[in-house]
């Protein structure tokens, strides 16, 4: 059996009510609760939030379970894995059938139902605690990424052991995109955290890859939804 889960907070800094700003006719919430709806992999869909509104919003497109979350898990420095573990204990009371948990992070509508069923092919048939996705970083920190040092002055983030030449010779690094977090459930459980020891990377392009923290950023993922869909069409 799997999870997905659903997390959205009323309050958003960057772009005020971002998390029910529409695209397409459709709320973010709406838009990725019928994300995995449409997937046809999961037995139950969980939304978390402080919200009503955001509450009904994903309970009418599909979601199976709701969680009031409290104020102690609403604020700007609670970990997310916390919040998906405490969203799938307060939902739910026997987790003996349940191997994976998938989050669809809101502010990602750009993923796409291949990239959900990719991404939890790979956790599943790999020997892996989490599958992260993201795509290939276009800046490198060991070759065009650079921090200032003690003196103020600038370094490359990342000292490599040779010269690297060109960004294509650097050592690959990826951009997370918050679109897909698939877990095991023991995982989850024992640990909720972003990043293990065994934690993989499910690729995708970039086309797909941007996620929604900014007004410039809504702006530019409506037009990427819209001109992925007429690609796809």
């Amino acid at each position: 059996m799997r999870i997905a889960t659903i997390c959205a907070r009323k309050g958003s800094k960057g772009l005020p009510g971002k998390n029910l700003a529409t695209i397409n006719g459709k709320s973010l919430v709406a838009l990725a609760t019928l994300q995995a709806v449409e997937s046809s992999l999961f037995d139950f869909i969980i939304v978390s939030s402080d919200s009503e509104e955001i509450l009904y919003e994903a309970l009418s497109h599909g979601a199976t379970h709701q969680v009031h979350r409290s104020s102690e898990l609403s604020g700007d420095f609670v970990s997310k894995p916390e919040v998906i573990r405490n969203a799938v204990i307060s939902s739910l009371s026997d987790f003996s059938n349940i191997k994976t948990v998938v989050d669809l992070d809101v502010t990602s509508p750009l993923r796409q139902n291949e990239d959900i069923v990719g991404a939890v092919s790979l956790l599943e048939t790999s020997d892996c605690c989490s599958v992260l996705s993201g795509c290939p970083s276009r800046r490198n920190p060991y070759f065009n990424i650079v921090s200032l040092n003690k003196l103020g002055f600038l370094e490359i983030s990342i000292r490599p052991n040779h010269p690297i030449y060109s960004r294509q010779l650097a050592p690959a690094c990826f951009d997370l995109n918050a679109a897909i977090h698939a877990w095991k459930i023991e995982c989850l459980m024992s640990n909720p955290k972003i990043i293990y020891d065994k934690t993989l990377i499910y690729e995708m392009p970039m086309s797909r890859s941007m996620d929604i923290d900014s007004q410039i950023d809504y702006d530019i993922v409506k037009y990427l939804y819209t001109y992925n869909r007429a690609k796809n069409v």
